[in-house]
Formats: structure tokens, C-alpha cells, sequence
């Protein structure tokens, strides 16, 4: 009985590991630990949302056999509606680099002061919120069009890039969370999805990516979804300005498609005016100094008839 009883716990059990939620507690969530620091964040460009529900996942330094590689920023699906992401970070403590997992769930919590960008300035998260079952973006810090992405606001968010470093404690961030993150600390969390795996892993198998080889320049910096390699140049790291000023034009330039025609005829009509200005401009000059030339006759100081000193006097 008691033989048939230990099969039967071992049949059953592999059955119970796999019907517990796929969950993480950020009180155990730490994962590899290395000596050495991770490379400054890189400055890149964030690819366009690609539709409704998609939220930003940071890009990251990951650890592997070779060292540090990127793990590009990309657009994800929220698991459910109502989720959040919580980047992950490293934490620097006793002499060692610790990785804590990013995570899923219903608010944002400690992600290591680490100002990712794009909504995540160190603290909180201002890239967008649920409103009834509908995420709504905030176009001051994220990278929407409003003919694919309907549900936008803007509200501006003090996001001051003073500091790349990509790791916290001391040499790095010195952060440490707040009361509400804390309460945030012990809610229920959700890992990475799938699609989140996959896209670290196809990151860890080009050699670009690595920091050994790009020197802190990978090649993917940003992908419009997750495991989307497709595109070399998307998301390249650019300089400071390009990144805090890309939502900006992209403001400017989106939501108008009936006034392109109309602007480039503006523009060419305004091209023919100063165009006409300047060559009226330059005939009333002969004109003027025509004139000038019969009122300065009438002068009896200057008036010597054909004397070359005249026209010295005119240069």
C-alpha cells in the first residue's frame, strides 16, 4: 500500500509543479551575480508602438558566458489587461552585481532608480495608463501614431538624462525605494512572457549585441516588437538630443494628412515671392541710384563736367 502510495506521489507531483502560477516574488527574484559592473545604458531611438496594449520593456545589459550582452528595448502585448512592466535592474552589494528580475503586475514598482527613458525616469512609470480596459499612451515620452494608436494624452514628465549608469548602489544609482514601492514589493508578480524569453535569447545569439564586440553600440538597440531583428538601423544609439526631442517631431509631423500638398505649394509660392522680391529689389537699386544720380546733379560743389575724380568719389 505504502509502495503504491509513493508511486503515486511521484506520478502526481511533476503534475502540481506545473499548475502552480507562473509567478515571482521580488523578495527572491535575484538572479545571476557577477564582480564585475554592467556598461553604461546606451542612448537610442524608440521604434513607433506598434498598436493598441503594446507597453514598453525597457532594453538591458543581460550576463552571459562572454559577458554583458544588450537585450534590446521593445515593444510587448501586456499579458492581461491592467498590467504593468517593472523593468529589472542590477544592484550592486557586497562587493557583487546582482541581477533582479523585471516583472508583471498591477503597478510599477523599485526598478533601481535607473532612468530607462520613455516613461521610466528612475521612479513610477508616466508612459501611459489603463483606463477601463483601454491603455492610453502619453505622447510626451512615448514614440505613438495616433492613425494606428487612438488613445493618447500628453503630460510632461521631467525626464533629465544626468546619468547612463545602469546598475544601482554605490559607483552607480544610489536609490532605495519608497514606502509605496515597498507595498508594491509584495504584490503578486507575473514573469516575463514568452515572447520576452524569446527575444533575450535571439539578443544572445548575435555577437553584435555583446558587449565584447559592440563596445557599449549594439547593434539592436530597439526592436518595434519583441524578437523582431529585422531592421539594423532601428532603434541605433544617437546622440541626447535626438532621443529627447524624437517625440516632438514626431507630434508635429503625425495626425495630418491633408496638409502635405498644401504646405509644399506654400512653400513654393513663398520661394517665388522672395524670389520676385529679390529681382525687384535689384532693379529699384538701378533705379534708386539712377535717380540718385539726376538729384546729386544739381550740387555746385560736385559739378565738374566728365572729370575722373567723380566717379573716385563714387567708389
Amino acid at each position: 500500500m505504502m509502495r503504491k502510495f509513493r508511486f503515486l506521489t511521484l506520478f502526481l507531483l511533476p503534475f502540481v509543479i506545473l499548475a502552480i502560477p507562473a509567478t515571482s516574488h521580488a523578495q527572491v527574484a535575484v538572479g545571476i551575480s557577477v564582480r564585475i559592473g554592467p556598461p553604461p545604458l546606451p542612448v537610442y531611438a524608440q521604434p513607433i508602438c506598434p498598436g493598441p496594449r503594446y507597453i514598453w520593456v525597457p532594453g538591458y545589459w543581460a550576463y552571459g558566458d562572454d559577458g554583458y550582452y544588450w537585450v534590446p528595448g521593445t515593444w510587448v502585448l501586456a499579458p492581461r489587461p491592467g498590467f504593468l512592466w517593472t523593468p529589472g535592474y542590477w544592484g550592486f552589494a557586497d562587493g557583487v552585481y546582482l541581477w533582479h528580475r523585471g516583472y508583471w503586475g498591477p503597478h510599477v514598482g523599485f526598478y533601481g532608480g535607473i532612468n530607462y527613458g520613455y516613461g521610466y525616469p528612475g521612479a513610477g512609470f508616466y508612459g501611459g495608463e489603463w483606463r477601463h480596459g483601454e491603455f492610453f499612451y502619453n505622447r510626451s515620452v512615448t514614440n505613438v501614431n495616433i492613425n494606428i494608436v487612438h488613445n493618447v494624452y500628453e503630460r510632461r514628465v521631467n525626464e533629465r538624462f544626468e546619468s547612463r549608469a545602469s546598475f544601482n548602489g554605490r559607483g552607480g544609482i544610489e536609490a532605495r525605494p519608497n514606502r509605496q514601492e515597498m507595498a508594491y514589493d509584495h504584490e503578486r508578480h507575473f514573469d516575463p512572457t514568452p515572447e520576452q524569453e524569446h527575444h533575450r535569447d535571439e539578443a544572445a545569439h548575435d555577437r553584435n549585441q555583446w558587449q565584447s564586440v559592440n563596445h557599449g553600440r549594439p547593434g539592436f538597440a530597439a526592436t518595434p516588437r519583441a524578437g523582431d531583428f529585422s531592421h539594423r538601423d532601428m532603434g541605433q544609439p544617437g546622440n541626447r538630443d535626438s532621443r529627447m526631442n524624437q517625440n516632438r517631431d514626431n507630434r508635429m509631423n503625425q495626425g495630418r494628412p491633408n496638409r502635405g500638398n498644401g504646405n509644399m505649394d506654400r512653400g513654393n509660392r513663398g520661394q517665388q515671392n522672395r524670389q520676385n522680391r529679390q529681382m525687384n529689389g535689384r532693379q529699384g537699386g538701378r533705379n534708386n541710384g539712377n535717380k540718385g544720380d539726376r538729384r546729386e546733379k544739381p550740387q555746385k560743389q560736385d559739378r565738374k563736367p566728365h572729370g575722373p575724380g567723380r566717379d573716385r568719389g563714387r567708389l
